[in-house]
């Protein structure tokens, strides 16, 4: 494991060469708040990360439920019971296995690696909507990789996690634009349709960094995502 900082944000990268995994902690004045919980044997690692930083865990914050953001869920929920829980209302049921589509959205199939019901046990303490506070940190509705997927920003340093709302590992894309040097993200989006105009809301944000599931962090990032966007656009029209 690898780690990076920018201002108030880790990110713990995980595989980094194979299959690179990442999740971040945020680290507040008096606690850390960490966004997604990697993969079933990072939960370790992610501990000695707060262990180091010298804070207390108290917030587990997910952007969206595919196994590689939610795999030492249990593990950490298990070991720090007090810590809460937070992922969107709409992805809360793909973290039950529960793959069903809203009336209102695109009636293509949910990608990815979603649990099988019963298998992730713990349950959220929050079920977190557009504008919700957590910390520092500003929830976003950005569907498209999942219909519930979610961002955060940063609100001292406007700063966002985006989860797999684009890829940096392979090329900058944005979800559902294949890239044929890591191609998986774009295997596992439900609606590249709904991912382009999330894209487009997160650079209305004008983010000072840009901090996804997969690849490294980017700084002052507006102008990358213009040309990700231009590029998703093109291939869809």
């Amino acid at each position: 494991m690898k780690v990076a900082k920018e201002d108030f944000i880790y990110q713990l990268n995980f595989y980094p060469t194979l299959f690179p995994v990442n999740c971040y902690m945020v680290e507040e004045e008096t606690e850390l708040t960490l966004v997604d919980a990697a993969l079933p044997n990072s939960y370790k690692s992610i501990l000695e990360t707060a262990q180091k930083i010298g804070k207390p865990l108290t917030r587990i914050v997910l952007t969206h439920a595919h196994g590689d953001h939610i795999g030492s869920l249990d593990k950490l929920k298990d070991m720090l019971p007090d810590a809460k829980v937070y992922i969107s209302k709409r992805d809360e049921r793909l973290l039950r296995g529960d793959q069903s589509l809203d009336e209102n959205e695109i009636k293509t199939p949910i990608k990815g690696g979603v649990p099988k019901p019963e298998t992730v046990k713990t349950r959220p303490d929050v079920l977190l909507h557009e504008g919700d506070r957590i910390g520092s940190l500003r929830a976003i509705n950005t569907p498209g990789h999942t219909p519930g997927s979610m961002s955060f920003i940063d609100e001292r340093t406007n700063a966002i996690i985006a989860g797999d709302a684009f890829q940096t590992h392979g090329g900058v894309a944005v979800s559902g634009q294949m890239q044929i040097l890591f191609p998986f993200p774009a295997m596992a989006t439900w609606s590249k349709e709904e991912a382009l105009k999330s894209a487009k809301k997160i650079i209305n944000q004008k983010p000072s960094l840009l901090a996804v599931g997969h690849g490294k962090m980017i700084k002052q990032p507006v102008n990358i995502i213009e040309h990700a966007i231009h590029k998703l656009e093109k291939s869809i029209s």
